[in-house]
């Protein structure tokens, strides 16, 4: 071969940008997938598949009044026809909508076993039968009155609908979860009569906006005027929302609902109680909560809790029993719901296709509108549907009326005439259907063939043709129809059975709405952690640790590295948070059960918290809420601070006392009393009223003791009534009456004198 020729590629081959090529093939991959599987038509509220399952159900006649048949019929219908994919994934999508407690108002009435609750799987398709639901009928209402387009299966051989004519709200009703490429939509189901009501408010009012399609008071008892209160899971349970965080979330499509279970606490007496959950969460597996529950409490992180039984038959009985009689209930199941599945958030992504084409993120009152619009559509087409079949009727009725007054003439031109139905024609100006239908008529109805019955029939077809063009005329007329039909559901379905007080077995709201049990954050805080007493010990370098009980002997070297010696122990438990001040003005939060055990010499307490660099630790402490203490600088200024608002919820800390080099934190100590006893290092005591202290959150505060040298040495605080106190370095305690202090009284900011005798010589109040 010469350089010249080259190879020519075969002519069914071309070349093709690989990059271009992918894109091309994903994205159509992609918007198959969106418009094809994922996402649910706006108008009816299904997924192709599932408008295939009940299409399917439809030509089978397996309407609520007639007999069942095999799900595998179905399935074999619905893949041979119009869905050819997998048996199973057909299959489980029959199973979910016969799953009351997967859909709100179930589309499949299924006989046999559809799975349960507790997540086991149903029966193969060869053992259990399948119809449809009433709420099906209503989907499918005037799919033969040409109230919708039909287009061609996927071989060609036949036609499928396009969407349904839907006369039920499906989308919001019974909700719908998907996930697409790069696009998810999560619609939570709703109460049919709030959604009934919704839509009548919008049909009066177009402009109503979102927040006022949802009810004013959450909490009032249901009544059949309500509107939307927010989601109606078909397993119960409570929403935990407020109005405005329902609303903000239907107004953008976007939002989630804090859905938790029901319990009740059930007393056995002698003080001894257990607590009964009989409502769970939407989508939750019963046996898979149950074994968390189990795992946990195995684990040890559900102190307060003793065990869990299932005690379910029919209805939902889980049994949860506290460890001991004085457990808060509240607090137990605040813990559970932070814990497990007993309380969920089920999102909310209103994004569906708007006429079936475009995906978008709707509000709920777009997507009632859609809806609304879309039985506008189906009312026009089956009204002018109903108007050709009456204009037909009407015509051969006129033909039938000629021919009965003409019967004898028209026997004869049947009998005698070679081209009968062209004489008919001719001869009483009939029109062919006219002419055809006499022809076709039976001897049998000659006799019954009566001018009254015929001409009551034709002024009835022509007084209903009168209103049906009446009704196309008028856009009120068509929405006053639409608005009947809505009513008419709406009573379908009621709350209530006709008594007014029990509650319909399908139409009842059956989630409720509430506030969560107020408890103290804390308290639950706590509540996951197991009391036990410990000792803290820390260092002078700043080591801790945080052995078992309060019986432990502390040592002030031993047990410390070299060069170390104790600086401070404290006796507490688990469960409290301890504070630390550091001479940066910071306190720190420690939380007691996540300090390091009793063995060797503990942890740098640095790698705990974010101590700055050349600051050191001035004291460590138990908090107590709602207590106070006085912090103050080495220069002697000082402030009362809550001890709330010296809890810290971050590594770095929180600075509470504002200090400059050289000056530092020196004392942060109990504030109880209504005295102020303040010493300095030049050892010179002043008391003081509390009064003239301010209280602050942060600062640096006003002068306690003026100095001429040294600084502050040490504070307490004292009730007058009590006298001051103090210890030596030889455990001995003297306490000096408030009647004999007159000398060391003063007021804030003043230099003090010479402390009385007996007081310690390191200038503490504790030698």
């Amino acid at each position: 071969m010469s350089d010249a020729e080259t190879i020519q590629p075969p002519d069914d081959q071309r070349i093709v940008d690989l990059k271009q090529a992918l894109e091309e093939r994903y994205l159509s991959y992609a918007l198959s997938t969106i418009t094809q599987r994922a996402l649910p038509d706006a108008r009816d509220g299904l997924k192709p598949v599932h408008r295939r399952i009940l299409h399917a159900m439809r030509l089978l006649r397996l309407d609520p009044n007639q007999g069942y048949k095999k799900s595998a019929r179905i399935v074999g219908d619905v893949i041979g026809k119009f869905h050819p994919h997998g048996d199973q994934s057909i299959y489980d999508a029959l199973v979910r909508l016969a799953q009351d407690f997967a859909l709100r108002y179930p589309l499949v009435d299924g006989q046999g076993n559809f799975g349960n609750i507790d997540g086991d799987s149903p029966a193969a398709m060869r053992y259990t039968e399948s119809r449809m639901t009433d709420v099906a009928t209503r989907l499918l209402e005037g799919i033969t009155e040409n109230a919708i387009d039909f287009k061609p299966t996927y071989d060609g051989e036949d036609e499928e609908p396009v969407v349904l004519p839907s006369n039920f709200p499906n989308l919001l009703a019974n909700g719908s979860t998907g996930i697409a490429v790069g696009m998810a939509t999560s619609v939570p189901p709703h109460n049919l009569v709030e959604l009934c009501n919704a839509a009548l408010k919008l049909i009066h009012n177009p402009a109503a906006t979102t927040e006022e399609l949802i009810h004013a008071d959450l909490t009032a008892p249901p009544s059949m005027d309500d509107l939307i209160r927010g989601p109606d899971f078909p397993t119960g349970g409570q929403l935990v929302e407020s109005r405005s965080s329902i609303v903000h979330s239907y107004e953008t499509g976007r939002g989630a609902f804090r859905h938790r279970a029901i319990w009740e606490k059930e007393d056995k007496g002698r003080g001894v109680y257990q607590i009964v959950v009989t409502k769970i969460p939407y989508g939750v597996q019963k046996s898979r909560l149950v074994e968390k529950i189990a795992e946990l409490l195995l684990a040890k992180k559900l102190p307060l809790l003793k065990d869990v039984r299932d005690e379910s038959a029919d209805d939902i009985r889980l049994v949860l029993e506290p460890r001991a009689g004085t457990v808060d209930a509240v607090i137990l199941m605040e813990q559970l719901f932070k814990l497990t599945e007993l309380e969920l958030r089920f999102s909310l992504n209103l994004n569906v296709l708007d006429k079936g084409m475009t995906p978008r993120v709707m509000s709920l009152a777009d997507a009632l509108r859609a809806w609304l619009d879309h039985r506008k559509v189906v009312l026009v087409r089956r009204s002018q549907h109903r108007l050709e079949q009456i204009a037909s009727r009407l015509e051969v009725l006129e033909g039938y009326i000629i021919a009965y007054l003409n019967l004898d003439e028209v026997i004869r031109i049947i009998r005698e005439e070679d081209d009968a139905k062209a004489s008919l024609m001719a001869t009483f100006s009939l029109t062919d259907n006219q002419a055809e239908a006499i022809l076709n008529m039976r001897l049998r109805s000659l006799r019954k063939l009566e001018e009254i019955e015929l001409r009551q029939e034709h002024k009835n077809l022509t007084e209903e043709k009168g209103k049906l063009e009446a009704l196309l005329a008028s856009d009120k007329r068509q929405w006053g129809e639409i608005a009947r039909q809505v009513e008419a559901l709406k009573k379908a379905y009621p709350l209530f059975e006709a008594d007014g007080t029990t509650p319909h077995p399908l139409g009842a709201r059956r989630t409720i709405l509430g506030d969560a049990p107020s408890a103290d954050a804390a308290e639950i805080t706590e509540a996951f952690i197991e009391r036990e007493p410990i000792t803290v010990i820390l260092s002078e370098k700043g080591w801790i640790r945080a052995p078992r009980g309060h019986a432990v002997e502390v040592n002030d070297e031993k047990g410390f590295k070299t060069g170390d010696r104790l600086k401070l122990s404290i006796k507490c438990e688990t469960t409290n948070k301890l504070l630390m001040l550091t001479t940066g003005g910071k306190v720190y939060t420690l939380g007691a059960d996540k300090l390091p055990g009793g063995r060797g010499q503990g942890e740098p307490v640095r790698i705990m918290v974010d101590i700055e660099e050349g600051q050191d630790i001035v004291d460590l402490f138990v908090y107590r809420p709602g207590k106070q203490r006085i912090i103050a600088s080495s220069a002697g200024y000082g402030f009362i601070v809550p001890e709330d608002d010296l809890v810290a919820n971050t590594r770095k800390g929180k600075q509470i006392l504002n200090v400059g080099a050289p000056e530092e934190a020196r004392l942060i100590v109990p504030s109880e009393g209504d005295r102020v006893a303040v010493i300095g290092q030049n050892r010179k005591l002043l008391v003081f009223p509390m009064a003239q202290l301010a209280t602050m959150s942060r600062g640096k505060g006003v002068r306690l003791q003026r100095y001429k040298d040294g600084g502050i040495s040490d504070i307490k605080t004292f009730y007058a009534a009590d006298g001051l106190t103090w210890t030596d370095s030889s455990g001995r305690t003297y306490t000096k009456p408030a009647e004999e202090l007159t000398d060391w009284n003063g007021d804030r900011a003043s230099a003090g004198r010479q402390p009385p005798t007996g007081f310690p010589r390191n200038n503490k109040f504790v030698g």
